[in-house]
């Protein structure tokens, strides 16, 4: 069995929702080729210094998070995008300990299928900045506002993509005018949408 990481046992150990189920996931996932650590504030497991899985819990359920889920077979699927715009990871969602038992050499393969794309190199094809939308609202800003455009281009493509999908997906054009009108300030300032 592999070294458990410190940090990793009091995370469990503080916590009062998901800690039984933690423990199975910790168990299966220290059965198979991967090191355990503690990144961003939840374990971490890696293969050959690559992140492969994450364990997340949430208030409605606890989640193994596969940093390259949309590669995995999913014959049963099962794995779940946490929002549509998700491009490359996937999560194997629980609500109680009951359903990990049920289904742990399921999800023991999900764990080793992730392996082996590691180990053979397998990478992820994002979409490019330039295939993400931009709402007509924005658009409209861009087109007649250079200060506008040139400090949205000289942000971040993952900053980029941020703003376009956040503009994009209202319904009405009134609440897209809107969002573009609250953040033009923050693009000057050559902030991304979520940055203080």
């Amino acid at each position: 069995m592999n070294r458990k990481n410190e940090q990793v046992n009091t995370f469990i150990h503080r916590q009062d929702l998901w800690k039984a189920e933690f423990k199975s996931l910790r168990d299966i996932l220290l059965n198979c080729e991967v090191v355990e650590e503690y990144k961003w504030g939840v374990p971490c497991y890696t293969y050959n210094t690559h992140n492969v899985v994450l364990m997340h819990g949430f208030k409605n359920y606890c989640a193994l998070l596969f940093v390259k889920g949309a590669l995995l077979r999913d014959e049963q699927n099962l794995l779940v995008s946490q929002t549509e715009n998700t491009q490359s990871s996937r999560h194997l969602r629980f609500t109680s300990l009951k359903d990990i038992l049920a289904i742990q050499s399921t999800i023991k393969k999900y764990i080793e299928e992730a392996i082996e794309n590691e180990k053979q190199g397998k990478k992820i094809e994002l979409k490019e900045t330039s295939d993400f939308e931009i709402a007509q609202e924005f658009q409209s800003i861009l087109d007649v506002r250079d200060d506008v455009k040139k400090a949205f281009y000289s942000l971040t493509p993952g900053r980029q993509r941020a703003y376009l999908l956040y503009f994009s997906s209202p319904k009405q054009s009134k609440t897209r005018s809107s969002r573009v009108e609250n953040y033009i300030e923050k693009i000057l300032n050559g902030k991304g949408l979520h940055d203080e």
